[in-house]
């Protein structure tokens, strides 16, 4: 789902996007704007559950436009279900998106304001499909859970990620990254935004149930600056390019609706009562 001719510069970035991919401009695009105000809560929706116990990661990668942790997606024991997920989806890599120094990175916003940093655990409908590619194609083909990194203290488990990076500096660097767990990157509560849209990067494929979580999790600025030093360039380029700002800026939601949980005052999920 990664190809060279694209990035996030001024001459290949989002706003040319179109160009080489038409559906750039459909209906369903993401990211978008979250206003929560706006959200519906629908009593059809349960809590998503997230089985991530046997989770076997495989390598960390430089793709060129993000970090990437790939996962073992051969048998149906890592999965996403729940929420508004006819059925189980499976894990297959996470990735990343950040600013600069300072600045705020995330692809989806809410209420108009942007996080750091935005986590995406890309999962696809196996049951459905019969590759990742395929689904890749679908309108239900894809769940991506979305959560947002705020810049506070040092989140302990990232360490394991940002420890790793030097080994990747290089885009189309990859290396073993085995054992990783990514449970141990949500937040304390799964309440959710969900809405139908696309991959955020191209081919832009509308395929996309998005999951958002609302609460975020903390990182320290010192972790964020491991992502900068990635680097968009080979190794045997001279030209050393940081990888910084790769995200797409919201898009037109279209007349989509975006659903959230019943929740209570108490704070206590009320759905499927």
């Amino acid at each position: 789902m990664t190809g060279d001719h694209w990035g996030y510069g001024i001459e290949d970035g989002p706003s040319v996007w179109h160009k080489t991919y038409p559906i750039a401009q459909g209906n369903r695009q993401s990211p978008i704007d979250i206003v929560p105000h706006q959200a519906s809560c629908d009593p059809s929706l349960g809590p998503i559950v997230l089985n991530y116990d046997h989770c076997t990661s495989m390598n960390i990668a430089n793709n060129g436009h993000s970090v990437i942790v790939e996962f073992d997606d051969t048998d149906d024991r890592v999965v996403i279900q729940g929420g508004p997920l006819d059925n189980p989806y499976k894990l297959k890599q996470f990735h990343f998106h950040w600013g600069g120094k300072g600045c705020h990175g995330s692809e989806h916003t809410v209420a108009g304001n942007s996080y750091a940093s935005e986590l995406h655990l890309v999962h696809w409908n196996a049951v459905k499909y019969g590759t990742f590619e395929e689904a890749a194609t679908a309108p239900d083909g894809l769940a991506v859970l979305g959560i947002f990194l705020e810049t506070g203290d040092d989140h302990r488990w990232l360490n394991m990620i940002t420890d790793a990076l030097y080994m990747v500096k290089f885009k189309g660097s990859v290396t073993d990254f085995e054992g990783f767990n990514p449970m141990c990157l949500l937040p304390s509560s799964l309440d959710y935004w969900t809405y139908l849209g696309s991959l955020t990067t191209p081919p832009l494929y509308e395929s996309v149930v998005w999951i958002i979580l609302r609460e975020p999790i903390m990182v320290s600025e010192k972790q964020l600056s491991k992502f900068r030093m990635l680097l968009l360039t080979e190794e045997e380029e001279d030209q050393r390019i940081h990888m910084e700002n790769n995200f797409r800026p919201p898009q037109p939601l279209n007349g989509r609706k975006v659903l959230n949980l019943c929740v209570s005052e108490g704070g206590i999920i009320q759905a499927n009562v």
